[in-house]
């Protein structure tokens, strides 16, 4: 028997027999630690913003971003050369700089940013095993280690986790207790390709060695990694970055899980699985070098007890050398914050209620993109009013379109649906029904080994005349949904909406909006889309409070249900009269083109009020041309935006949420002055009207929150798009239908947003700030509520975001610090 015959017997034997010990609670935690550590990431057909941070929010950012940087090279600051260029720029001053220090109370040297950029490059970083074997391997005529473990993990997961892969149905008729960590062992096992792309005869045999089980293969490496508890946490999050994309997807899957369950036992989370096959990998590396070169091995045991002994310092160096860089950040935010601070305390002591009773009330998303429409609609006419309000409208929906099996939610991602909407009409469904069995006759045709070629020549045959039609005329605006017929049911039991349950909803969305009397003759509920062709991130640049989806189904169903005149009848008996003459009207914004549109036509609206948003839209188009490039005073403006939208080479469509910075709740009247240049959610907000406050609680716990993890989105991005953005979107292809995108071919799953999004190929579009909310409350309210939930404290407490109360009453601006209200 051969020396490696005999070493895989005995590792296999000691699996068998239990030798290796159990892992002690200590080493438990640090696995679900690492585990707990990833945040979740929509599939491309209802993408929403999440902040990559989410789960390590208990911990203060500084202390991420340098355990982030230490393990993975991750970068969750600009750098030095950015905050330079704002130096020069005027934009940061030596007294943002002073300021920023003595808040930070950072004492060393930070204005050479040279000596800066010279610690940062001498920064030793973790290696992982890989790392360690990749480092002796001769790169010229063979595979990195690191690349080809994360393409082999990254290429199972595309086909075990999309929807009809070819080892979804093994993996529903698997024994019980089968994880997506067997499942690997299983295919590896078969793959005699590894071993030949890699250049290393015998590698198979050493996948033979592994334990059967994640939890063998958790206590084996534990053993012979000599892994104590206290390093074992981050080094498992270190290769969990590996193969970050996938770790999200997990996550997402275990979010819908909690949504759709809350407080119950869920099934076994796939984290640890995917955990376990990474590590295998290292396992496989350590036992193949330790039996085929032994001097190598010899190394290689010497490295890694190194990175296990250096490894808090080198977190720690991490943290020394960014502080430097986060005074510089920190001014960055002052440099935005204080005209904005002097801006909203003017406002508020000039501003006067309006005497113009309203005849047109507009109710927009507080999405950044709104708040330029909103200026423009204003200044047509003193008798508009608009107010913002989360996208949804407060309808907690799943929306399935008539002759659609699935339903789609549309509502954040904090938030589970409870109520499903079918909608549609008669000639619709048959046609929806009709267009969907096609579809699904062409797919499985086209699936078919024999017609591979045929599928591809014909289909691309048959979407010619679709691409020229696209390029040579604009057609970028969708038809209206078929909503003829509205079907409201519970979610949980489907059993119909009664009448009371109707006007339970529709008082819940009218007090939360803070609209409860004051109607006007015409009520717009304005949501927004944005519909651009060839672009798997589309979903992204829809309403992010309606799931991925348009705002279309949400306003028209309010507009609906709140023009019932049964269900006004029930609302005027419990308090709410709502004028026989008001009129709901559902409207669209469409973001791309800055149109104004009417799903359900234009009837509704009087000739006066229909060239109010004509002419509103047409200002917003002309401030927001130079930005994509556009002569803003250019002829037919529109319909080259039109064009640009049905363009399905274009990459830049529209910025969507780039550079968004500060969160506002407060009276219409205080911001209304102001020019907040597209960067401002803006929600509607009068304490006074909010005796309890429970209103604030749900601005706080809800579209506060969404806006952060839209914020951080973006920032991350922008800060490391390599690591959490999803580079260049000309490579991208879509992976599982709609699970994410590859960037080529292979390598992990993407997440966050592509470049395009971000840069305009000369400079950054975004500007990653920490978002800087204001709340138009008694700091005392706001208090209360911060002690009543989690995620805010961590989120003040940890420095994710900046939190002020404004006092709309005198303009004074208060900052929370350090759990202290301090007047700023």
């Amino acid at each position: 028997m051969t020396n490696l015959e005999n070493t895989k017997v005995a590792w296999m034997s000691r699996v068998e027999e239990g030798d290796y010990p159990p892992l002690t609670p200590a080493h438990e935690t640090a696995l679900e630690q690492a585990c707990a550590s990833v945040a979740p990431s929509w599939p491309l057909d209802r993408l929403i913003a999440v902040s990559p941070f989410w789960t390590m929010r208990g911990e203060a950012f500084a202390s991420v971003s340098a355990r982030l940087s230490a393990l993975g090279n991750v970068h969750c600051l600009m750098p030095p050369s950015h905050y330079l260029a704002r130096r020069q720029r005027g934009e940061i001053t030596d007294h943002h700089l002073e300021q920023a220090a003595e808040r930070i109370g950072y004492r060393g040297p930070y204005r050479n940013l040279l000596n800066v950029v010279e610690e940062l490059g001498r920064l030793p970083h973790w290696h992982n095993i890989s790392d360690l074997v990749d480092a002796r391997r001769d790169r010229q005529h063979k595979m990195a280690w690191r690349d080809e473990i994360t393409h082999q993990i990254s290429q199972f997961c595309a086909a075990f986790f999309q929807d009809d892969g070819p080892l979804n149905a093994q993996r529903l008729n698997a024994p019980a207790g089968k994880r997506l960590y067997g499942h690997w062992r299983d295919m590896t096992l078969k793959d005699r390709g590894i071993a030949i792309l890699m250049g290393e005869p015998g590698l198979g045999r050493y996948f033979e060695t592994l334990p059967t089980s994640e939890a063998g293969l958790f206590q084996a490496a534990v053993a012979e990694l000599d892994l104590d508890a206290s390093r074992l946490s981050a080094y498992a999050q270190a290769l969990l970055l590996d193969i970050n994309g996938w770790a999200a997807w997990v996550a997402y899957q275990d979010w819908q899980q909690d949504l759709a369950s809350p407080g119950t036992p869920r099934t076994p989370s796939a984290m640890r699985s995917l955990l376990a096959i990474r590590l295998a990998w290292e396992l496989v590396l350590w036992r193949y070098t330790r039996e085929t070169d032994p001097e190598q091995a010899a190394r290689l045991t010497d490295l890694w007890r190194r990175e296990l002994v250096e490894l808090p310092e080198r977190i720690a160096r991490h943290r020394r050398a960014q502080q430097p860089l986060w005074v510089w950040q920190l001014a960055s935010e002052l440099a935005y914050q204080q005209p904005l601070h002097r801006a909203l305390s003017e406002s508020v002591r000039a501003a006067a209620p309006s005497a113009t009773p309203p005849q047109l009330q507009a109710v927009f998303c507080i999405d950044v993109r709104s708040e330029p429409m909103r200026r423009a609609l204003e200044r047509q006419s003193p008798a508009i009013q608009t107010l913002g309000f989360a996208g949804f409208f407060g309808l907690p929906l799943e929306h399935r379109p008539g002759g659609a099996e699935m339903a789609q939610p549309h509502l954040p991602g904090l938030l589970a649906p409870r109520v499903t909407l079918s909608s549609g009409s008669a000639e619709g469904d048959r046609r929806s029904a009709r267009r969907l069995n096609w579809q699904a006759r062409l797919q499985e045709w086209s699936r078919a080994a024999s017609a591979t070629f045929t599928a591809v020549e014909a289909g691309g045959l048959l979407y010619a005349g679709k691409l020229l039609r696209r390029s040579l005329a604009p057609g970028a605006r969708p038809s209206p949904l078929a909503m003829d017929r509205l079907d409201w049911h519970w979610r949980d039991t489907g059993e119909a909406l009664t009448l009371d349950d109707k006007v339970g909803l529709a008082r819940s969305v009218l007090e939360a909006m803070g609209l409860t009397e004051g109607f006007a003759p015409r009520v717009l509920l304005v949501g927004h889309g944005s519909h651009s062709a060839n672009n798997p991130h589309a979903a992204g640049l829809e309403c992010g409070a309606c799931g991925g989806q348009s705002g279309e189904v949400s306003v028209r169903a309010l507009a609906r249900l709140l023009n019932e005149p049964a269900l006004r009848r029930e609302l005027a008996d419990s308090g709410i009269a709502i004028p026989e003459r008001t009129r709901f009207v559902p409207a669209l914004h469409h973001t791309i083109t800055d149109r104004i549109g009417l799903p359900e036509g234009e009837a509704p609206l009087s000739p006066d009020e229909r060239q109010w948003l004509d002419r509103a839209g047409a200002e917003a188009r002309r401030e927001r041309a130079p930005s994509l490039g556009l002569a803003p005073d250019g002829p037919q403006l529109a319909e080259r935006l039109d064009r640009r939208a049905g363009d399905w080479s274009q990459t830049r469509p529209e910025w969507g949420l780039a550079n968004n910075a500060s969160f506002i709740a407060a009276p219409r009247r205080v911001t209304a002055p102001i020019d907040l240049a597209g960067r401002s959610f803006l929600h509607d907000y009068d304490w006074r009207t909010d005796p309890d406050f429970a209103r604030l609680e749900l601005i706080m716990t809800a579209p506060l929150v969404v806006a952060h993890w839209i914020n951080m989105q973006y920032n991350a991005s922008t800060l490391d798009n390599r690591k959490l953005g999803s580079g260049n979107k000309v490579l991208h292809n879509v992976v599982g239908g709609h699970i994410g995108v590859f960037e080529g071919n292979g390598g992990d799953l993407r997440i966050g947003l592509p470049m395009q999004s971000l840069h305009d190929g000369e400079r950054w579009r975004h500007d990653p700030l920490r978002l800087s909310a204001y709340l138009a409350a008694p700091s005392e309210a706001v208090d209360a509520i911060i002690g009543r939930h989690e995620m805010l404290q961590s989120l003040v407490a940890n420095d994710w975001l900046h939190l002020f109360t404004l006092d709309d009453a005198s303009g004074e601006i208060l900052a929370y610090r350090q759990g202290d209200w301090v007047a700023d």
